[in-house]
């Protein structure tokens, strides 16, 4: 979907229309004074997008999370894997180094890993927005 910016289009009008006067020859000046004006227009859209994202980082909102279809799915399942893949190796130097304890804290580390990422670690680390400064859980 794209926005049309009225200004813009006048100056692209514009443009055209004194290409058409003055003919080719001019072609070339014309299309780079269009394309600075464009330029600018990129550069002052960019400036205000950053400038809004600066307020709601200063005021603690989050951009809108865009979300790709099915990619959470696959950012859990690669951990998943990972982790799995990643556990036979440490559970046997864990078990030759330390026995049963040291299974057991290297499959809590594990699920631990799992847990905290399934749930989200931004989840966690969220500022809650429905308490009052000094106020208590």
């Amino acid at each position: 979907m794209a926005t049309h910016d009225p200004d813009l289009r006048k100056e692209l009008d514009a443009t055209l229309q004194t290409r058409k006067e003055l003919g080719p020859e001019y072609e070339s000046e014309l299309v780079e004074s269009f394309l600075e004006k464009l330029d600018k227009n990129v550069d002052r859209r960019v400036r205000r997008q950053l400038a809004e994202q600066q307020v709601q980082v200063a005021r603690g909102d989050r951009p809108p999370r865009r979300e790709v279809a099915g990619r959470d799915f696959w950012e859990r399942f690669g951990v998943a894997a990972l982790s799995l893949v990643l556990a036979v190796p440490l559970s046997a130097i864990a078990t030759i180094n330390a026995g049963l304890p040291g299974l057991l804290v290297c499959w809590a580390g594990i699920v631990g890993v799992n847990a905290v990422h399934s749930v989200g670690l931004r989840n966690l680390l969220r500022p809650r927005t429905n308490q009052q400064d000094g106020e208590w859980d």
